[in-house]
């Protein structure tokens, strides 16, 4: 089983996005010049060394910690039971993953939660909350939230940070003993360091997963689309749960695969991401006369889901007699 201490370490962590790469916040996004293999050029998705870098972890040991990390929330996860559904999610991630840099086959479930989740593990376990295909309108904005998490696997994102975060401790060793200011200042030094590393890997990841949506087919700006609904749901969510639940202790009670999900996500501010993804859209891909946005299927597997919560009227049998009138239940969840 996973440690707790390797848990805490590896959650949470997403990798150093600007190694080697123009952040595209740090000049006019018109700047930037695309060349052959680089990480803008979409005509080279899968030859473009996306995640490499100094990484202590193998592709294979990470993959065996995405394993373990998975297995824990396996056990303690209800899934959506309907096979239909789960074909149709894994066919919408194979395609995305067929469009991106990962080199990790992708294991994907869909969780029966009503929460607007979607996330990946190291080593491409990805996990797609029903919650989330009910929000949302459309197949392209499914696919674009998809491809974001896809990104961060193609990027390795959580081991490429675990990395940055061990040499940063084993440098920081012989300050273990540094009191007063000299010592507070190195403890701020390393979190906003690391703050700025995984604000760095979400913007790698929106920029990624926006490529990996346009070569699979999808509108791009389905992406923003969604990222607006979902924020002012989230908003409403944490108001509503700040009135009735004491903040002590409220992560402890949540779920395991929520508890990993908040600690995998550490966003930029909404509306700074779609302003840069809307750049990003006009400047770095091509143009295309036409672009899929929804299907039958998506919509066929959000009438299953929602089916599948609707009350069901059991009668009993003839001869029970009124005092035993229709009973109420719910659906199978």
């Amino acid at each position: 089983m996973l440690s707790a201490a390797c848990l805490s370490t590896i959650s949470g962590l997403a990798s150093d996005a600007g190694a080697g790469i123009p952040n595209p916040a740090a000049a006019p996004a018109a700047s930037i010049s695309i060349k052959k293999n680089s990480e803008y050029d979409v005509a080279s998705i899968g030859q473009r060394g996306v995640g490499k870098g100094m990484n202590l972890y193998s592709i294979d040991k990470e993959r065996a910690l995405g394993e373990a990390m998975a297995a824990m929330i396996d056990r303690n996860t209800k899934f959506v039971a309907d096979q239909e559904v789960f074909d149709y999610v894994n066919r919408l991630g194979r395609k995305l993953a067929r469009s991106s840099d990962a080199e990790v086959p992708f294991t994907i479930r869909v969780i029966d939660s009503p929460d607007l989740k979607v996330f990946s593990l190291p080593g491409g376990f990805l996990y797609v909350a029903k919650g989330l295909i009910m929000e949302l309108d459309n197949e392209a904005e499914l696919a674009g939230m998809m491809a974001h998490e896809i990104a961060h696997v193609a990027a390795r994102h959580a081991s490429r940070t675990a990395t940055r975060r061990y040499a940063w401790n084993m440098a920081a060793i012989p300050l273990a003993q540094v009191t007063g200011p000299a010592g507070l200042g190195v403890k701020q030094i390393a979190s906003l360091t690391f703050k700025k590393i995984s604000r760095d890997a979400e913007n790698e990841a929106d920029l990624l997963g926006i490529e990996y949506q346009y070569t699979a087919g999808y509108d791009p700006q389905a992406f923003l689309d969604a990222l607006e609904k979902l924020h002012a749901k989230e908003v409403q969510k944490r108001t509503v749960i700040a009135k009735g639940l004491p903040a002590l202790g409220f992560i402890d009670k949540l779920p395991l695969h929520d508890r990993i999900s908040r600690a995998f996500s550490n966003y930029p501010a909404t509306q700074e991401r779609i302003e840069r993804v809307q750049s990003e859209i006009a400047t770095l891909l091509p143009s295309r006369n036409e672009y899929v946005t929804d299907s039958s299927e998506f919509q066929d597997v959000k009438a299953r889901l929602g089916l599948a919560d609707l009350p069901i009227l059991h009668h009993h049998h003839a001869g029970d007699g009124v005092a035993n009138p229709p009973i109420l239940h719910r659906g199978a969840r």
